[in-house]
């Protein structure tokens, strides 16, 4: 029941991140001037809107999943502002991916992470969202050597669940949760990617068709029960790494509430605040105070949420686009004096 190309499973922490792990392409180093994760050397990108590429968010090549968009960690030439930047892949509509990003930035939740500026008319299409310290969940899994802890596929489920808990109830679907689309920060995650089925066109440009509910793979409009399956999806690669496990691979207080979000009919699958409920263990939550809605995520995203070794990888990449950042812009080049136009005799 392997998905192909997700992330094999491994025993426990490995040694030690390998390439590209904290979204640099290096190891053991902040990256230099000379090397940048889009594969090109000697020579940074062309500027994309207002900024210049620091590096890749993403790995690539085989084992990891579909990411949606393009991602690169980015500045402005002056080092003032560094983003999160995306941008669409060949292929998809440059139109609806701008239309998408532009509705992401009204999106509520505790993982929101709406986009705050945008490609003016007439430009190459991206969208931007302010930088923080992120990993990719794939990336995450690789820097960690294997699936997370359950206290952590807990916790992030329930940021998760929450986050489009409240999506739903604007009325919107995310339609693009998927491994890739999980964002790991220190205070939690954040969930990116927002439409990228209806994005990517007939083709699924860029989608991971393993946590594509089988209603939208066979091209039905995204609904809230699709999400549900990305959900579930997500939570089954954390826990295991791959989007479709076998039941027994699953840990136990995980197994029914994932196994039922992945049924293949959507009335099988269960609602948002069931998932919730079984997410959270018992006694996590302070009695309640008030009328307000009881904040689950939070009882979950204390200091000890993440593990050790992942808190240490982000804490690299912020120091490593800390360092880029403090590289002096090349100097101009020196403009020679105008000579005067002598007088006419």
């Amino acid at each position: 029941m392997h998905a192909p190309g997700h992330a094999p499973q491994a025993a426990g922490p490995g040694p030690g991140p390998g390439p590209s792990a904290y979204g640099s392409g290096q190891t053991g180093r902040p990256p230099s001037p000379d090397t940048y994760g889009s594969g090109q050397t000697g020579r940074p990108p062309s500027p994309t809107g207002p900024f210049v590429v620091v590096t890749r968010l993403d790995g690539s090549g085989t084992g990891h999943p579909a990411v949606p968009e393009r991602r690169h960690i980015a500045r402005t030439p002056d080092g003032d502002r560094t983003v999160l930047l995306s941008t669409p892949h060949p292929g998809t509509d440059p139109h609806r991916f701008l239309a998408e990003a532009d509705a992401s930035r009204y999106l509520l939740g505790p993982a929101a992470f709406p986009a705050v500026e945008l490609s003016a008319p007439g430009e190459p299409s991206w969208c931007a969202r302010p930088y923080l310290p992120l990993l990719p969940l794939p990336t995450a899994l690789t820097v960690y050597g294997g699936p997370l802890p359950e206290p952590t596929v807990r916790a992030l489920g329930v940021a998760l669940a929450e986050t489009l808990s409240v999506m739903h109830g604007q009325g919107l679907v995310h339609a693009g949760v998927s491994p890739a689309a999980v964002l790991i920060g220190f205070d939690g995650p954040r969930l990116g990617c927002y439409g990228a089925v209806r994005a990517a066109g007939p083709g699924l440009t860029g989608v991971d068709r393993g946590a594509l509910a089988p209603e939208q793979a066979s091209g039905g409009m995204p609904r809230p029960m699709g999400d549900v399956y990305g959900l579930g999806a997500t939570l089954a690669y954390a826990a295991t790494g791959h989007v479709a496990p076998e039941r027994s691979e699953l840990p136990e207080g995980l197994r029914s509430v994932v196994v039922r979000s992945l049924s293949r009919d959507p009335a099988h699958r269960p609602q948002l605040a069931e998932i919730l409920d079984v997410l959270v263990p018992p006694g996590a939550l302070a009695p309640q105070q008030g009328f307000g809605a009881p904040d689950r995520s939070g009882a979950l995203l204390v200091p000890g949420w993440l593990p050790g070794r992942l808190v240490a990888a982000l804490a690299h990449q912020a120091a490593c686009v800390l360092d880029a950042e403090t590289e002096p812009p090349a100097p101009a080049a020196p403009v020679p004096a105008a000579h005067p136009t002598p007088y006419a005799s």
